[in-house]
């Protein structure tokens, strides 16, 4: 790896190049480098650096568009490899791991792009990582949100030092594509999927920039599976995080493999809580994939050139680890896709919780008070980036499963009223199924009823999320043809109960796509229900059950209560009402 003080020497140098377009012989350099790293190029820049990679390095480089955002702007990958496998079925048959290294999903933290192009250009050119490229295939996405990075201002990240201008969060449409990966909203993030997916990638860097406090620390590296997924593939993780955050320190870096976010925000004495991201999240939705998702957060209080330089540093880490341990941390995972086709009738868990004893670190912070403000009447952390100082802050990092579900027997049933559109999100995903071209009577399903239902007060990413209460019983239904059948033995077995498992956290059901399974459509008129309780009555022991119920002074001194008392024993209440329209079954439908 080549050492800080040589790249240092190598950005300096390039104060003294002219902010123009390189020659066809020139260097491929950025506006970045060529501007000392004070700023960040458009994103004609990246179309036309991507063209005059493959140009300049045809037998190694291919520039593809993978996807058109909703402005029209294509997307692009940079296909590196010296084992001359440059298409997906080139690297399967050699059996190479491919990593991604996506920059500017959120495109104000626009690091990623500059340092990838960086590091790309020194791998090509043997000044880091010799060798590297030979032993496997890197695809680069400079920029994954473009309209976003095309939003472009000064100021656009207040909190964060240079570039000059940046882009912004999130895409044309506003959505947060890091909060888009089960989900799959975003033609951006379908595009994604579906490069992911035509790869087999192995891991997923992502690269960003804090949000957050001011401390020494300049990046911190988390990956998974590390706390959740395959427990095999588990240590691949740890060997993965740590192998990155040691080459880091060796370059002179402060990393640390938790989020740097204090538990109470704004009190660094709250210290930090490092758990398991749902799969909104990139790192979060790999591990469900068998494959290892790494986020890279750089510290947006550091100057521009200094996150380039670490994020560079990062990059060629990655790649020196894949070249050494890629193909065997490959076949681990191609193992974990077979593990994950035997999870029927097991308990998987879906969510995780932050458990256990905190222990106490020493974090490299700066000197800070905590005092009322006379603007927002808030009390206020004000730092003193002067003076370092080390704080003794808890930290817990022990998780226990939070919502854990035993695997259906054979699958899921998804009726044919649904079957299309969940259809496309299970395609989206690589989820194996298939459609039943005949009807299975009272079939032996299992149902989710819920008890309760708790709707999100505002919409978050354009969806009214639900939360659900509830579990799964035995109950025979219709199923017609048409539906959708999933079967639990595949290897994307995870990936299928986070998306269908309706107490999972990001599962369609919880962000809110069956939410009219949840809304009452029909009702009886008071007065028709005064009538139908009369009648009712007369059965002693529904009499009893009234007047036990009766009991509850909340029941008592609720009318509607009482009158849908005796609706929901008559035969016009809705009995599909808070029924979830996705079945189990424990054994396949045909």
């Amino acid at each position: 790896m080549q050492p800080r003080t040589v790249l240092a020497a190598a950005l300096a140098a390039s104060l003294l190049l002219p902010v123009a377009a390189p020659a066809a012989d020139a260097p491929l350099t950025t506006v970045a480098e060529r501007s000392g790293f004070q700023r960040t190029g458009r994103y004609e820049e990246t179309i036309a650096l991507c063209e005059a990679f493959a140009a300049r390095h045809p037998d190694a480089v291919r520039c593809e568009r993978f996807g058109t955002t909703p402005e029209g702007r294509p997307m692009l990958v940079l296909v590196a490899s010296r084992s001359g496998a440059l298409t997906p079925e080139a690297a399967q048959a050699q059996g190479l791991p491919v990593t991604l290294i996506q920059g500017g999903i959120h495109a104000g933290e626009i690091d990623g792009k500059d340092a990838g192009f960086l590091a790309l250009r020194q791998l090509l050119d043997g000044e880091a990582a010799p060798g590297a490229l030979g032993r496997q295939v890197l695809l680069f996405v400079p920029v994954f949100n473009v309209d976003g990075h095309e939003r472009f201002a000064a100021w656009n990240r207040p909190n964060q030092r240079g570039p000059e201008e940046m882009g912004w969060r999130t895409t044309a449409q506003n959505l947060n594509l890091n909060r888009d990966y089960l989900k799959a909203d975003a033609p951006e993030m379908q595009a994604m999927l579906a490069l992911m997916r035509r790869w087999d990638v192995l891991a997923l860097v992502d690269l960003h920039a804090t949000d957050g406090a001011q401390f020494e620390h300049d990046v911190s590296i988390q990956v998974e599976p590390v706390k959740s997924g395959d427990v095999p593939l588990r240590e691949v993780g740890r060997q993965f995080r740590d192998g990155v955050i040691a080459a880091l320190r060796d370059e002179g870096s402060l990393p640390l493999d938790f989020y740097p976010s204090f538990v109470v925000g704004d009190d660094p004495s709250s210290g930090f809580e490092d758990g398991v991201p749902t799969p909104r999240f990139s790192n979060g939705f790999m591990v469900l994939a068998n494959r290892l998702g790494m986020l890279v957060e750089t510290h947006s209080w550091k100057p521009y050139p200094e996150r380039v330089r670490t994020t560079r540093n990062t990059i060629v880490a990655v790649l020196e680890l894949m070249a050494e341990h890629g193909a065997r941390w490959r076949r681990v995972a191609q193992a974990a896709d077979r593990r994950a086709q035997a999870l029927a009738g097991t308990p998987v868990p879906l969510d995780w919780a932050v458990a256990g004893p905190a222990r106490t670190i020493e974090f490299r912070g700066y000197a800070y008070t905590r005092t009322p403000s006379d603007v927002s009447g808030a009390t206020m952390t004000r730092y003193d980036e002067t003076t370092p100082q080390v704080w003794r802050v808890p930290l817990r990092t022990a998780v226990e499963p939070s919502v854990e579900v035993a695997a259906p027997g054979a699958g899921y049933v998804v009726p044919a009223a649904h079957a299309a559109w969940v259809g496309e999100k299970l395609r989206h995903h690589g989820v194996i199924f298939s459609t039943l071209q005949g009807a299975h009577p009272q079939a032996a399903t299992e149902v989710f009823r819920a008890t309760s239902v708790a709707f999100g007060a505002r919409p978050f990413e354009g969806h009214q999320r639900a939360t659900l209460a509830g579990g799964w019983a035995p109950e025979a239904q219709d199923v017609g043809a048409g539906a959708l059948f999933v079967p639990i033995a595949q290897p994307r077995a995870r990936l299928a109960m986070a998306l269908l498992e309706p107490q999972a956290p990001d599962s369609l059901a919880a962000w809110g796509e069956f939410n009219n399974a949840f809304e009452r459509k029909e009702y009886m008129e008071d007065y028709v229900a005064e009538d139908v309780a009369r009648d009712m009555l007369r059965d002693p022991a529904v009499r009893r059950a009234f007047e036990a119920r009766l009991r509850d002074p909340g029941f008592a001194a609720d009318p509607q209560a009482r009158l849908d008392f005796f609706y929901r024993r008559h035969s016009a209440w809705d009995e599909r009402l808070d029924l979830y329209p996705v079945l189990r079954v424990e054994r396949p439908l045909e």
